[in-house]
């Protein structure tokens, strides 16, 4: 993935910079504001705590309900946190969840995943932005590092821990992520942001909205260049990265009960990456620097019509395009995605909404001696429709939710997966709520035609790892009970317990040798498969407390139980096992602190506890971020922030099976400036 170019090695070093000035660890970076409209939009920074718990949320039931009401375990992370975080990117965004798993793998890739199973492509988590699918057929899981929407153009992002495939289909497992970004009419005016630092080595944003008569817009570019990390040896890597990208959104009103969003996107960028290549003459097996060009783009229309204040439709299409070559195998991908939805209310108890949906990928690959997929080209439909129904059993109180999804794969057939919730809020400020569901991640074309070196050995041999093309969907049953509730004026927590038991779970399986005979090799061959099963347990909090009108202080902790094993009959490689439970924390823990100062300054630090992961075997971590702003005018604010503080680098993850190899995340400091008119 790309090496990182010539320009990146002569970027000023801002973390010499600072420590050369007594400063060591603390970074610098702008505060990017939004570009307000001339009509200020709701400011969730404004907001008291029951406001808070009343936010509406649509990503549990595809339709608006509030917070305090859901019966699913959701967490918002606001434009306020995004704002106060410090971060310039999404996944470090999402470490302030509960529950959720964000590891760092090198410069540019991550792994991430919510309720344990975290790997480099975490197949149980399903990701969205604005209702459009990035998760990956080929690997499964996301490739986060082409998932770089501007910050500043995100209203929120809605984390759903626990499963959602009733109404998102399959792979929403033990997850989902819905990245929502801002209407065009709430980004009137422009913006400029550029930063520098150590690690994020020039980087910036340009932004310009507007209207022009029933219609608002908005159009972007945005560039970042990341340096490398140190490899687990400490010496130089090759993971750094850049990457160029914009886009464009429109969204108007043809009609007092129509709205009709467009909005694109295209980037092209490249990433270095380590990978292990394997020869046999003679056995080794070399750490390699490899190059990965990414190309990508999308567009997607989406018409809203209401009939009534009781019943409205969705109609959704998007087109997506992606390439990637390398660091093993090219990938060119082409999706198609056709979503409708009717909502409509029932009489006065019940409140439905029912969907189609169809969507047709294609993929083009090509294989090294390292990797490659059998067939090279394959291309699948896949259909599916679900229903929902909110039950008021008792007004303002009790609701019953039911629905199913019915979905067939591209691999597997039809599928089925319901959902029964219910919440009872006994007053304003409680809500208690249980749910059962059932979900499905569905076989990708790694699972089924992987065919993969991954060792050479003397002999000469190698070990192979294929696909197996009678893999099956691995399922869930997922009990959940959680409870909500703002006890004092400047207190509010989220609590959740839940248990899973799943089935089908991929598996390892060594199989009988082989001998090639031209040239001649023994070749050890290792197969998936679905041989495993188990349970997994466990606690996720969350809390916001305002100590007083200037300084809000918001922790979390979450715990982690998995027991997953094979039969005792079953050929399966017991590694695999080890592995699926030990790149998972039982314990982690946030704590966010936001201080408003005098003078436009304001303070905000976060500290970041990851418990130890026992396979392979990486120490347990904390990281602490901190940021202070400075609102230098009306339409002007820098930021100074450093990340990961506490020490000058440290491995996070390091997963045998993940195509690149791991670095150590290092500390970063950054400056900021934004501008906004």
């Amino acid at each position: 993935m790309t090496l990182q170019p010539d320009g990146n090695r002569h970027a000023l070093d801002w973390g010499r910079w600072l420590r050369m000035r007594g400063l060591l660890g603390l970074a610098i970076v702008a505060l990017a504001c939004p570009a307000w409209p001339q009509g200020k939009p709701v400011d969730l920074t404004d907001r008291s705590l029951e406001d808070l718990m009343n936010i509406e949320v649509t990503s549990v039931s595809k339709k608006e309900q509030k917070l305090s009401q859901v019966a699913a375990a959701v967490f918002v992370i606001t434009q306020e946190d995004i704002r106060h975080s410090g971060a310039t990117k999404i996944p470090d965004l999402l470490r302030m969840v509960p529950g959720l798993d964000v590891a760092q793998i090198n410069a540019n890739t991550w792994a991430i995943s919510a309720r344990g199973f975290n790997l480099q492509f975490a197949n149980k988590l399903l990701v969205l932005i604005d209702g459009r699918a990035v998760y990956s057929p080929l690997f499964g899981g996301v490739n986060w590092d082409t998932q770089d929407v501007p910050l500043e153009d995100i209203e929120r992002i809605e984390v759903i821990r626990g499963p959602g495939g009733a109404l998102w289909g399959a792979n929403a497992v033990n997850g989902v992520i819905n990245i929502i970004t801002k209407k065009a009419a709430d980004t009137h005016g422009g913006l400029v942001v550029a930063g520098d630092g150590n690690v994020e080595q020039g980087f910036g944003t340009a932004r310009y909205g507007g209207d022009a008569g029933k219609l608002d817009y908005r159009v972007f570019a945005k560039y970042l260049n990341d340096d490398h990390f140190p490899d687990l040896n400490g010496q130089n890597g090759d993971d750094g990265w850049h990457l160029l990208h914009g886009g464009f959104r429109v969204d108007s009103s043809p009609s007092a009960k129509d709205t009709l969003t467009t909005q694109g996107d295209l980037y092209t960028g490249s990433e270095g990456a380590v990978i292990v290549h394997s020869s046999f003459n003679p056995p080794e097996n070399t750490s390699v620097d490899r190059l990965a060009e990414l190309s990508g783009g999308n567009i997607l229309s989406r018409w809203h019509h209401t009939f009534s204040d009781r019943s409205d439709t969705t109609l959704q299409v998007y087109f997506d395009r992606y390439a990637r070559s390398g660091p093993d195998a090219h990938e060119v991908r082409n999706t198609f995605d056709l979503d409708f939805q009717h909502h409509f209310a029932w009489g006065s108890r019940q409140d439905l909404i029912w969907g189609l949906g169809y969507r047709h990928t294609g993929d083009q690959t090509v294989g090294t001696i390292d990797e490659a997929f059998v067939p090279p080209d394959k291309a699948g439909d896949l259909f599916s429709s679900f229903i929902q129904d909110q039950i008021t059993l008792k007004p303002d109180r009790v609701f019953l939710t039911v629905g199913t999804k019915l979905e067939n794969s591209y691999f597997t057939g039809f599928d089925l997966e319901p959902t029964i919730r219910v919440a009872w809020t006994p007053s304003g400020h409680h809500t208690f709520w249980a749910a059962v569901s059932r979900a499905s991640r569905t076989p990708t074309r790694r699972d089924e035609g992987l065919v993969a070196v991954l060792a050479a050995l003397p002999g000469p041999a190698e070990v192979l790892l294929l696909g197996n093309t009678t893999a099956k969907s691995e399922h869930v049953i997922a009990y959940e009970v959680g409870y909500r509730a703002q006890p004092f004026d400047r207190l509010s927590i989220d609590a959740t317990v839940f248990f899973n038991s799943y089935d089908n779970l991929q598996s390892v399986d060594v199989l009988a040798d082989v001998v090639q005979s031209n040239p001649p090799l023994l070749i050890h061959r290792e197969s998936f498969d679905n041989e495993l099963h188990g349970t997994t347990g466990g606690i996720e909090v969350a809390a916001k407390w305002k100590v007083n009108g200037r300084w809000t202080v918001s922790p979390g902790y979450s715990f982690l139980q998995m027991h997953i094993h094979g039969d005792p009959t079953d050929s399966v490689d017991t590694a695999s096992v080890a592995e699926i439970q030990g790149t998972n924390p039982v314990h982690q823990a946030q704590l966010q602190s936001h201080v408003e100062l005098s003078h436009g300054l304001s303070w905000d630090a976060a500290a970041y506890f990851v418990g130890r992961l026992p396979e392979p075997l990486i120490a347990s971590h904390t990281r602490v971020d901190t940021q202070l702003t400075w609102k230098m005018a009306e339409s002007v604010n820098v930021s100074f922030v450093g990340q990961d503080l506490l020490r000058d680098h440290h491995t996070e993850f390091n997963d045998p099976l993940q195509s690149v190899n791991s670095s150590q995340v290092k500390r970063s400091a950054y400056a900021k400036f934004a501008w906004r008119f």
